[in-house]
């Protein structure tokens, strides 16, 4: 049960005068006219019974001589004050507690790196860098100096635990709490570790090798287990996480596990058929240009594109074709291309379905639509 004063907010030797202007503000912020909250009603019998015990001089002598406020010392309630410190004592006071061990589980680590888009077709290797922390070689760990090891704590016995008594209205009621002198370990470390500071770890830099599958892509994490920094007193090491990156390319664009590309033919090229052979991401590519090919229309290159995340089956390499109109002509090239068009009989220009420009109609191609 909570503290009288504590609940009131005062000192054990305030006055009268004291305890009731402590009340009166209390019970303003927490009448359940003026806070309706369950917690403010709890906290207003908690308050309202603190006055009442030590509004009283006699209940409040009876108190703070650890006795019942109601009559006698720990018997009114039929020795429960006993019962408490008996469950309290054992159960809760630290006799059965555990030191928490000095090893603890290492912090994970992030660090990002950047590819290229030929880097996802197949999967790439690097040699990463990392800033993190290691165990210590001059320690490995136990946090001393060499020939010494840690020692018992001598203020609560290497249980890394201390009692406190509270007094309250069913008795004495013992509550434990970590020790403020190993800080709940159960022992100290008289002479630490001068390379860590007895923290059986150190900052370094080291490399981690890593293969990166194919079919990454930017804002995907690959986790290593137990590569990232090493814990407390050589305590087990955090994983590493490694955020990818792709940067853009100036040709090849990717959709899903296919690699897109657009390609300029000449309208002579366009008009007659030609071959052709462009660079892949991987090496050559032969294309051939079939007669008539229009702006729009894409050359499909099985099995050229990108390897995925989780499988074998490559994507594809899709070429969108955008065919040159020639915008400078001298007057023999222009002859010839009227006596052409005289000569082909091309119909009038016309009306024909709405397109939102080259680059829509290659995304519609390239989706399929």
């Amino acid at each position: 049960m909570a503290d009288h004063y504590e609940v009131l907010g005062v000192a054990r030797d305030a006055s009268q005068d004291e305890i009731k202007k402590a009340y009166r503000r209390l019970a303003r912020q927490l009448h359940p006219d003026v806070n309706p909250g369950e917690d403010a009603s709890e906290r207003f019998k908690l308050v309202t019974h603190a006055y009442d015990v030590l509004s009283d001089e006699e209940s409040r002598r009876r108190y703070d001589m650890g006795g019942d406020e109601n009559g006698g010392f720990g018997g009114g309630f039929g020795g429960f004050g006993d019962i408490f410190e008996t469950f309290f004592g054992a159960a809760g006071g630290g006799r059965s507690a555990r030191p928490r061990s000095r090893r603890e589980r290492g912090q994970d680590a992030l660090v990002r790196v950047n590819l290229d888009l030929g880097d996802v077709v197949f999967g790439a290797h690097r040699d990463i860098e990392v800033d993190t922390a290691v165990l210590c070689e001059t320690c490995n760990g136990s946090c001393c100096q060499e020939g010494t090891s840690p020692v018992t704590c001598d203020i609560c016995g290497g249980s890394g635990h201390v009692q406190r008594q509270v007094r309250s209205l069913l008795g004495n009621v013992v509550t434990s709490q970590p020790c403020g002198t190993c800080e709940g370990y159960g022992t100290t470390i008289p002479y630490p570790c001068a390379t860590c500071g007895g923290q059986g770890r150190v900052r370094s830099r080291r490399t981690v090798s890593l293969d990166i599958p194919a079919g990454v892509e930017t804002g995907l994490r690959l986790q290593l287990p137990g590569s990232g920094e090493v814990g407390k007193a050589g305590g087990p090491n955090g994983d590493l996480y490694v955020e990818v990156t792709v940067a853009p390319h100036p040709t090849y664009s990717r959709e899903g596990d296919d690699l897109l590309a657009t390609l300029e033919v000449a309208m002579t090229d366009a008009v007659l058929g030609t071959e052709t052979t462009i660079d892949g991401l991987d090496g050559p590519v032969e294309l051939e240009i079939r007669p008539g090919v229009q702006s729009g229309d894409v050359l499909t290159i099985k099995g050229r594109g990108i390897t995925p995340l989780r499988g074998t089956q490559r994507g594809d390499l899709r070429v969108g074709v955008q065919v040159l109109t020639p915008t400078k002509l001298d007057s023999a090239q222009r002859r010839l291309i009227e006596d052409f068009a005289k000569k082909a009989k091309a119909p009038e220009p016309q009306l024909a379905q709405f397109q939102q420009g080259l680059f829509s109609k290659l995304r519609d191609r390239f989706r399929g639509h």
